[in-house]
């Protein structure tokens, strides 16, 4: 049976059920027990599994991190809480130095099972600070993986996934997506890491989104749909391991391609996937690889600036059109 649930619920729905499937799974995090996190994702886990298992830490993320890497180490299976993913900065030797290489390093015969539960995007009016989608970061790290749901019914089945993994992965939740809804299986289910799902098929061009900016894209191409413009929506569901497959497959039907991403565009993920359409898809190409990220400029306070910064659906239906209707002449 399929119900409607918040991406905050899923979220929630899928570390109990694990938990109560495997006792070597607890959580690890500030604000995790009582208060459920700020954004009550965890709301009522601490009543079913108790302090034990639900840990309320002191304001030191490269020590509860740093406790996380050893558990795993050692037979356990946590999920760290990071409240918000600025924090990332705060823990990069535990989790690219530590625990991303202690498999390689160990030649084979040491695996860190943990999951870094974390979120990115803007629009919160929240600051640069706290506003910062930082998952090229972590992908750029050999070792760790990297999930990004656009939805509730993908942040359940990524995040079982994740902690079934015996490999370190970090997965980022869109802080505004917290309450959207989406129907969701009650029924176990898994997403396997580098499936990419193909939202919506088309003919015209190829959109690569990630996380919520999948939402951005969906509405960009019912908006390229009404002018005739045929788009099909890809969300990768993890970057690392990326589903290069078909992506490129899609790019060579279409012969066109948009990528999308919330993160800085410089030196992000829509480089790097836009990088790989054009070394295995270059003479199917009507028209360059386009891209689409945030600004690079610290993410505004103000309303009005903040909301510039990001990808709009208006902002890639124009895009998309301009690809379609130009070519590699118009690009010169």
């Amino acid at each position: 049976m399929t119900r409607e649930l918040t991406l905050s619920k899923a979220v929630n729905e899928a570390i109990a059920e694990e938990m109560r499937r495997d006792p070597t799974v607890f959580v690890i995090g500030e604000d995790v027990a009582e208060a459920g996190t700020p954004f009550k994702v965890l709301a009522g886990l601490v009543d079913e599994f108790g302090t034990e298992r639900v840990i309320d830490t002191p304001i030191s993320e490269p020590g509860f991190t740093g406790l996380a890497v050893g558990a795993a180490m050692t037979g356990s299976r946590p999920i760290v809480d990071l409240m918000f993913g600025d924090f990332l900065f705060l823990v990069m030797d535990q989790l690219c130095n530590q625990a991303a290489k202690i498999h390689y390093m160990s030649g084979g015969t040491m695996t860190v099972p943990m999951v870094l539960r974390t979120n990115l995007g803007a629009t919160r009016r929240s600051a640069a600070q706290h506003s910062q989608s930082l998952h090229a970061l972590v992908a750029h790290i050999p070792g760790l993986k990297v999930a990004m749901p656009s939805s509730a019914y993908e942040a359940k089945g990524l995040l079982k996934t994740a902690i079934r993994d015996d490999n370190p992965v970090v997965i980022f939740e869109d802080k505004l997506m917290y309450q959207d809804k989406a129907p969701v299986p009650e029924e176990e289910y898994l997403i396997p890491f580098g499936q990419a799902n193909v939202l919506r098929e088309g003919r015209d061009i190829t959109l690569v989104a990630t996380s919520s900016m999948v939402q951005v894209c969906s509405k960009a191409a019912e908006t390229l749909a009404a002018e005739g413009i045929s788009a099909e929506v890809i969300d990768p569901r993890t970057i690392v391991p990326l589903d290069e497959a078909t992506i490129v497959a899609s790019v060579r039907k279409t012969s066109r391609a948009l990528v999308v991403d919330e993160g800085h565009q410089s030196y992000g993920v829509t480089a790097e996937i836009a990088a790989r359409i054009a070394e295995r898809a270059f003479y199917h190409l009507d028209a360059p690889v386009g891209r689409i990220g945030a600004m690079d400029v610290p993410v505004p306070f103000s309303p009005a600036l903040e909301d510039l910064t990001v990808p709009t659906p208006e902002a890639v239906a124009d895009r998309a059109r301009a690809l379609c209707k130009g070519g590699w002449a118009d690009a010169a």
